[in-house]
């Protein structure tokens, strides 16, 4: 199950679960679209991936399975991965 992390790992801008501004690589790290975009030309900096539109969680389910809580803030290391 995604963890549907809270916040951009570039800006720490708020990405609350049901946000369709995230993005995620296949590792689920989290970006907003903007930092996606615009400073890291839709590569994850952590493992290359391509970072993708975040699937949504209905109502229903974020009910019983909320997302996670726990922030990652790495502005040091947001740059487009080479």
């Amino acid at each position: 199950m995604l963890q549907m992390r809270p916040g951009c790992e570039c800006c720490d801008r708020d990405l609350p679960p049901d946000s369709a501004d995230a993005r995620i690589c296949s590792f689920e790290c989290t970006f907003c679209s903007d930092c996606s975009i615009q400073r890291l030309a839709g590569t994850c900096p952590n493992c290359g991936g391509e970072l993708l539109p975040r699937p949504s969680r209905s109502a229903a389910k974020l009910e019983k399975y909320p997302g996670s809580t726990a922030r990652v803030f790495k502005p040091e290391g947001c740059a487009a991965a080479t």
